[in-house]
């Protein structure tokens, strides 16, 4: 039996169903082959990252993920008293103030896949997308076929009860974990090492006088070193341990991983009333020698990047691979963009892959190494805040990506190539205090966030009017006359005016445009950044690092990252930017 579908995705792990909510959302056929019986029911990872949470938010799931999640405020570090037990040396916050309007969070990635399934169901019109109990077998190419962006030249053979079938599709994802077998088809290899050193981890329910049980902990003691992860609930916690120098994993048992934690945590008393998981591993960081077959066929995730758990990225990285992958295959396939913007990729997530694992390597050396003075480990780890939050990747030049042409002075802390920072600032048309990020929903829209100054400066003003005047036709060149005018370019206006000074009437008309099913006008494009009533001043203008006397012009991709900064009157580059990423009179995008 032969099926077709745009896209296969091998896979239902935290890229795959991101990929799939992506494509769901422009409303791209898709089919997902999974090899469990169901949905995943206890997850491994249970790190949350502040990235994370903002693009949960960037789907309207944030709320219930806060909610039913346990919020990591503090981190403490445990080490040897120099006798026979450990003490707390030091204690920090866990993230850097100011970095994210989001927290760090706990919760088990099947509760975080369950979430993103939801809104991938709904996107998709409450339409099955996933197939359980499918055991992918090989994946083929037709190369003869590639150069056709409209064949279906990938061949995917998948076994179910003892009988094969065959997809054929016009781009294959192989999310299908460390053990792949869309990357063992392809002849791709997992380049990397495998240290000697065994780790156990175990989520259990302790029974201890140690203080800081509810606490993020590093343990670094005569007897080894222990991670605690807090996890949701309130009373569930996870260690990961190391465990001594010739163990083997698969000879582990948990009684061992219990002896081994009530060693660590002398002299304080550990008992465990259960366990709710454990297991065993040696730590591995390898990168795959490739991550794409003739750009139809991708790796993400596991299948193409593995690493040690400790420093809370796998799932994280994995589902910014599926984040990041999956809006360029529905642009691609919707007609609005060429599909040479996949190479991108391939180039922000092999560079993005590369650094975890380099990443990986140093923590997990320190982890199980003694300190050569102390609090060393504690510096390294709140020096390394940033990047465990997820903030660190920085994206190369790219037809996505202009850093060369951009005035980087003119906003200097929106990064080009980084993600997008949140500040607050005050919404014209109702008076709400709110996040700027939040504006950036993950609904494929490139925004044209505008710094205009003072819209009661009569030079402000025709700065503002001379761009929408450039803007407006600009946005017509890419969107169906029978589709909203800001359906792909979307103008965000962020004023410095005084709110109670300010007029809607002052606003050019393309800034608040006729839109929707009952053609009504948007009002919720402009913004000011003033004292709010009982909210307090946000000082958006001075965390963008932008002038309001001179303004400038921030370029966002539909995944928050910063493609271009520029002047307001920089039409020209505007302009060569945009072509450079869409289709000029593209396909229907009924679901933007």
């Amino acid at each position: 039996m032969v099926h077709k579908t745009d896209v296969l995705i091998c896979g239902s792990g935290s890229a795959g169903i991101f990929a799939g909510t992506w494509l769901a959302q422009y409303n791209i056929p898709f089919t997902m082959l999974e090899r469990r019986p169901g949905p995943m029911e206890i997850g491994q990872a249970d790190g949350v990252q502040c990235r994370t949470v903002e693009i949960y938010e960037s789907f309207g799931l944030s709320e219930e993920l806060l909610r039913e999640a346990h919020h990591i405020l503090e981190v403490c570090f445990w080490s040897d008293d120099g006798e026979t037990g450990i003490v707390r040396k030091s204690r920090a916050m866990d993230t850097e103030k100011g970095l994210s309007h989001m927290p760090h969070v706990i919760l088990n990635q099947a509760r975080m896949n369950g979430l993103m399934l939801g809104k991938m169901g709904e996107l998709a019109g409450g339409e099955k997308r996933i197939e359980y109990g499918w055991e992918i077998k090989r994946v083929e190419v037709d190369e003869k076929l590639v150069g056709d962006p409209e064949s279906y030249c990938c061949k995917v053979v998948a076994e179910k009860d003892g009988s094969e079938e065959v997809w054929l599709a016009k781009y294959v994802l192989g999310c299908d974990g460390a053990h792949s077998t869309v990357r063992q088809s392809l002849g791709y290899r997992m380049v990397g090492d495998t240290t000697d050193t065994v780790w156990g981890v175990m989520d259990v329910y302790p029974q201890t006088n140690f203080p800081d049980i509810r606490r993020k902990c590093t343990l670094h003691s005569a007897h080894g070193s222990l991670l605690i992860i807090p996890r949701e609930g309130g009373s569930l916690v996870r260690f990961y341990i190391q465990l001594p120098a010739g163990s083997r994993a698969k000879d582990i048992k948990l009684a061992d991983l219990h002896a081994a934690a009530k060693k660590i945590f002398t002299p304080y008393r550990m008992e465990f009333a259960d366990a709710f998981w454990w297991s065993a591993y040696t730590i591995g960081q390898r990168l795959a020698d490739n991550f794409h077959k003739d750009y139809r066929v991708f790796l993400t995730g596991d299948a193409c990047h593995t690493h040690s758990p400790k420093a809370g990225q796998g799932m994280n990285v994995s589902l910014q691979d599926g984040y990041n992958l999956g809006w360029k295959l529905g642009s691609v396939l919707r007609g609005i963009s060429p599909p040479s913007l996949l190479r991108t990729y391939v180039l922000e997530r092999t560079k993005t892959a590369a650094d975890l694992i380099a990443f990986d390597r140093v923590l997990s050396k320190k982890f199980s190494s003694k300190e050569e003075r102390p609090g060393e480990f504690a510096e390294y780890f709140v020096k390394s805040g940033r990047y465990m939050a997820g903030f660190t990747a920085q994206y190369e030049d790219s037809e996505l990506t202009d850093a060369q042409g951009s005035r980087q002075e003119l906003a200097k802390e929106c990064l080009v190539g980084m993600r997008f920072p949140s500040a607050q600032v005050i919404r014209f048309c109702d008076c709400k205090a709110m996040q700027l990020q939040r504006l950036l929903q993950s609904n494929g829209r490139w925004r044209i966030v505008i710094f205009a100054g003072d819209i009661n400066d009569e030079a402000h003003r025709r700065r503002l009017e001379k761009l929408a005047n450039v803007l407006e036709p600009l946005a017509r060149t890419f969107t169906l006359p029978s589709a909203d005018i800001d359906s792909i370019l979307e103008p965000i206006v962020i004023l410095s005016s005084k709110f109670l000074e300010t007029q809607q009437e002052q606003i050019p008309d393309y800034y608040w445009p006729v839109t929707g099913k009952w053609r009504m006008r948007d009002l919720h494009k402009v913004y000011v950044d003033d004292e709010h009533y009982n909210s307090g001043h946000g000082h958006a203008y001075e965390k963008y690092g932008v002038d309001p006397v001179v303004g400038a012009i921030v370029i966002v991709r539909p995944d928050q990252y910063v493609s271009k900064v520029t002047a307001t009157d920089d039409f020209v580059g505007v302009e060569r930017f945009f072509r450079g990423c869409f289709v000029a009179n593209n396909a229907p995008h009924s679901k933007l």
